[in-house]
């Protein structure tokens, strides 16, 4: 394509960084389904081991059609560079691993996904890392968590699972103030709802096994970079702006600029830690994000609907949509939302944790499962399943009390869904 800042969103999800296959011809992006690729010559193979020129080795580093994905993540979300992986797990440790050392901490949000929060708590570490939690409506409390160690600030755009939209704008401004890079899970908003680095981001994460792909059948994750971040101010980020000795001492910011994050997550992060995409998932995401944009109008325009008849049932005690005028966070949306809230949310059930079971056990239409951004409208009760290595104070900060479940809401009819969740909630309730 020609410059992508001429063309519209909707083309873009479609054309951007794709083109004809030159052997064939063929239009859709093939699956290169290969492991490794022969070298022109001897010179032309050190060259690409030196980094000196950029091409394919080995799959677990690049791969054509990963690396079709990776252009059009980035395009969508305006960043310089993008590099996916096998999850969205796998995307947030592939985000940090650059910027962190044993004895480094992350300043995170409250509101996040329950796996996330049990990542950040738990299992980094065993890294020497450790994350600070903190409710990022609090500014000042965000400021005072920041210590001479910290090394990045962690939030979600669209919080899973509440639907909370953060104020991206104030945290992006802070963060620029104290030095210190942004990361943005940008997994239930998608480019077509937000776009973090418009808003301050440096570094954007999805878990593509989401909306990105929209159809429940692979996983996967992306880590967009800004290009936007002084790597080599104040001296807290050495592998990126010190001499790595795996490449004879070349100095990644010094020597790739803007895209010195994404050459290090491929060239050492990909290399070393090997959470790879595979080819075929890259593909069915790619397939995925050329409706996107008609998706997420379906999704939004669903999700206010259901949203709207559950918060005027008297079975139901609130509703956390933020596309609700009601929403504390309703004026956030046009700002960082402007096409809307997504289609992520929790409703109380009167009648507490037996309620909630009962309802997605009576449920016809949604389904029970653990994920998030299908087609297919989905629920789950998040204080049994995926919140529920949580303790309760943290399920309630995460906003996954006992008497709350998650909704997930699809593109289908909307009053086939509302009359599902009447039936169900009949049961629930009796």
């Amino acid at each position: 394509m020609s410059d992508a800042k001429t063309f519209g969103f909707d083309t873009l999800q479609i054309h951007a960084g794709a083109r004809p296959d030159p052997a064939t011809g063929a239009r859709q992006t093939p699956i290169y389904q290969t492991t490794a690729y022969v070298f022109r010559d001897a010179d032309h193979a050190a060259a690409l081991f030196n980094l000196q020129e950029v091409g394919y080795i080995y799959s677990r580093l690049t791969n054509p059609t990963v690396a079709v994905l990776q252009e059009r993540i980035a395009t969508l979300e305006g960043g310089v560079g993008a590099v996916c992986c096998s999850s969205g797990h796998a995307a947030q440790i592939m985000a940090l691993f650059p910027l962190m050392g044993p004895g480094a901490n992350i300043v995170v949000s409250t509101r996040l996904y329950g796996g996330t929060v049990t990542q950040f708590s738990q299992t980094i570490r065993r890294f020497g890392w450790s994350a600070k939690f903190v409710d990022f409506d609090d500014l000042a409390a965000v400021e005072a968590a920041v210590d001479e160690n910290t090394r990045a600030v962690f939030c979600e755009a669209i919080a899973n699972p509440g639907g909370y939209i953060t104020d991206l704008d104030a945290i992006a401004a802070l963060a620029d103030r104290l030095g210190l890079p942004l990361i943005v899970d940008n997994t239930s908003a998608t480019p077509y709802l937000c776009r973090p680095i418009d808003h301050g981001a440096t570094l954007v994460v999805h878990s593509t096994t989401k909306y990105l792909t929209g159809n429940g059948t692979v996983t996967g994750g992306a880590i967009v970079d800004s290009g936007r971040f002084d790597w080599s101010a104040g001296g807290k980020f050495p592998s990126l702006s010190e001499p790595e000795p795996a490449y004879h001492g070349l100095k990644f910011h010094e020597t790739f600029g803007p895209l010195a994050f994404t050459f290090h997550s491929i060239a050492v992060g990909l290399r070393d830690l090997g959470m790879t995409m595979n080819p075929q998932a890259a593909h069915y995401t790619l397939m995925g994000i050329e409706t996107l944009s008609l998706r997420m109008q379906r999704h939004v325009e669903n999700a206010v609907k259901v949203a709207t008849w559950l918060e005027g049932d008297p079975r139901v005690d609130y509703v956390t949509y933020a596309g609700l005028p009601s929403s504390p966070y309703f004026d956030r949306v046009e700002r960082i939302c402007p096409k809307g809230a997504g289609a992520l949310f929790t409703f109380a059930v009167r009648g507490g944790y037996e309620a909630c079971v009962k309802l997605v056990d009576g449920l016809e239409l949604f389904s029970h499962v653990a994920n998030l951004g299908d087609t297919r409208s989905l629920i789950i009760h998040s204080a049994s399943t995926t919140h529920r290595q949580l303790t309760p104070e943290q399920q309630v900060a995460a906003g996954a009390a006992p008497n709350v479940v998650r909704l997930s809401i699809g593109i289908e009819d909307a009053d086939d869904l509302i009359a599902d969740l009447d039936q169900a909630l009949a049961k629930a309730t009796a």
